[in-house]
């Protein structure tokens, strides 16, 4: 055994030393008795890093795992940080959420723990409920901070832990280094204090709020009878969603009932993503038995909302949206309801809601990915970002909010029903106002994070000089702070038009919370009229084929 192991046997005892946890006691006993030297570097070769999207990681034992050790060490880094920015108004409350991941329970109950012992107050919101809950509760409860247990749509072994301020949004650089920063600091865990009581838990009046809240986002008196099929993919949105369904008065959804309960090992999908392959199979099969107007999905913690809809054209008579169709279409609707205010999205979303704010005459402004800055626009009536993130009431809840997204197009979807018409209707409404916005993705994952590394590098070193057919015009590095932004890795390519393409866009970046390269097309193709429409979006298909093709090539 070289100095490695020797390395890294070390520090994997000094780990198990002050490891609180039975569970991962074991696990790392296990690896240490088998001289496992690879499970305990992949364990042991660095640290979860703690960003602007907090940590998410897979669980287990070690620093580079999602575990009680590492949870309590982030928690006494944030508290520290709030600490210290504390002004004498008594102390400061954290609101914590979790969702019903294995352990999610068990961090959030160690973040309270270590917030009483800091000098703070908490309070855990009273069972697995959605995100946006948790982001309503913060300025609802007049918190300074607050704390969400849940890794999203990731695959079952994975946990996280996102973190909000005061204003009730995700941190943004610098917070995320000074937090780092602090949690670095942490000493020995015995150090760490952790009663056994002194927070609260808070009763279902914080839901029952956030229920009242949602009213907002709809007009009133508007129409609600649509029918619809639902699931929250196995995760905790279906209680909440079908009380607002039912306060607002819309017809109670029809449960996807192998989904309907939360599940933390997600049994019936291989990601509980709705926009993954196959992760819809069963809402469809159930809208085949039932006929329903819509289908609607949210992602396990219910921030994000997925919609489908009737095609004669598609396999099984039903298709998804587009996270960026949904957008436009609430952002259409949001200005039919007269909104008055800032539209914004994501830079890998589509251009298609600037130019909906522009002919309605509203501000429009474009932010980095993630609703940690598209939650800070000044002036916000709606947000979104492609990968079916939707705020549409930033006065209630300053994030993604998959259920009253969810609110919002089931009164869409109503609204056009009494007129004989549908959603589809005004996805070619703006075709032939604003030309075909088709976009597209290509999403490579990996296991290996260095590979990813490695193909922005290439794709820096030798840019593309033409993708899919189109001249390459002009490339922004955004990690320059291109066009005003602040800085982020990624790379943003304008190409040519020509051939029927009125222009043509392609961002590359590594994805946040996945191991994953993503890619971003979107083509603008004009539209004569009506009866072109299938032609042109058959050329925009064939289009972001090329472009795809061209990228899996390019990206390795």
């Amino acid at each position: 055994m070289g100095d490695n192991g020797d390395d890294l046997f070390a520090r994997a005892r000094a780990w198990l030393a002050e490891d609180p946890d039975p569970e991962t006691r074991e696990e790392l006993n296990g690896l240490l008795e088998r001289g496992d030297l690879a499970g305990l570097a992949s364990r042991f070769s660095g640290t979860l890093q703690f960003g602007t999207a907090g940590l998410r990681g897979e669980m287990g034992a070690g620093p580079m795992r999602m575990n009680r050790t590492v949870v309590i060490r982030a928690a006494a880094g944030l508290a520290a940080y709030l600490a210290g920015r504390a002004e004498g108004s008594g102390p400061g409350l954290v609101v914590i959420g979790y969702d019903a991941r294995h352990r999610s329970d068990v961090f959030a109950r160690d973040t309270a723990a270590v917030v009483t012992g800091a000098g703070l107050r908490a309070a855990l919101l009273p069972r697995p409920l959605p995100t946006p809950v948790l982001a309503f509760a913060i300025r609802h409860l007049g918190a300074v901070a607050g704390v969400m247990v849940t890794a999203s749509h990731n695959p079952p072994r994975d946990n996280g832990y996102k973190v909000y301020l005061g204003d009730g949004s995700q941190i943004v650089p610098p917070t995320d280094a000074d937090i780092a920063a602090r949690i670095a600091a942490v000493g020995p865990l015995a150090e760490v204090a952790r009663p056994d009581e002194g927070w609260r838990v808070l009763g279902d009046e914080v839901v029952e709020a956030y229920l009242a809240r949602t009213d907002a986002a709809l007009r009133v008196g508007s129409a609600r009878s649509v029918s619809v099929v639902y699931t929250p993919l196995h995760g905790v949105g279906g209680s909440v969603l079908g009380a607002a369904f039912r306060r607002a008065g819309f017809p109670v959804p029809v449960e996807v009932a192998p989904q309907a309960l939360p599940d933390p090992d997600f049994p019936t999908v291989a990601f509980p993503n709705p926009e993954e392959p196959g992760a819809m199979d069963l809402a469809f099969a159930t809208a085949r038995a039932t006929r329903p107007d819509l289908v609607i999905a949210n992602d396990p913690d219910a921030d994000r909302c997925a919609v489908g809809v009737p095609d004669a054209g598609a396999e099984g008579g039903w298709r998804m949206l587009r996270g960026d169709e949904l957008g436009a279409l609430l952002a259409t609707h949001m200005v039919a309801k007269g909104a008055r205010g800032t539209l914004a999205a994501s830079i890998v979303s589509s251009s298609l809601v600037g130019r909906i704010a522009e002919t309605a005459g509203l501000p429009f402004e474009e932010t980095l990915t993630g609703f940690k800055w598209l939650a800070k626009v000044p002036g916000l009536v709606f947000g979104y970002e492609e990968a079916l993130g939707y705020c549409v009431d930033p006065g209630g809840v300053r994030d993604k909010d998959g259920i009253t997204a969810a609110l919002a197009v089931a009164e869409l979807a109503a609204e056009l029903q009494a007129e004989e018409r549908s959603l589809t209707d005004v996805l070619d409404d703006l075709a032939l106002a604003h030309g075909l916005h088709a976009t597209d993705q290509l999403s490579v994952r990996v296991t290996d994070l260095s590979l990813i590394a490695a193909a922005m590098r290439r794709l820096r070193e030798a840019p593309p000089r033409a993708l899919g057919g189109l001249a390459v015009t002009s490339v922004e590095d955004l990690s320059d702070g291109a066009s005003g932004l602040p800085p982020t890795d990624g790379l943003r390519y304008a190409l040519a038009g020509g051939g029927g393409v009125r222009s043509a866009r392609v961002i590359v970046r590594p994805s946040g919370t996945e191991p994953k390269l993503k890619c971003y097309l979107e083509v603008v193709l004009p539209v004569a009229d009506r009866a072109s429409l299938s032609a042109v979006r058959e050329a925009a298909a064939g289009v972001l084929g090329a472009l795809r093709g061209d990228l899996a090539a390019v990206v390795g």
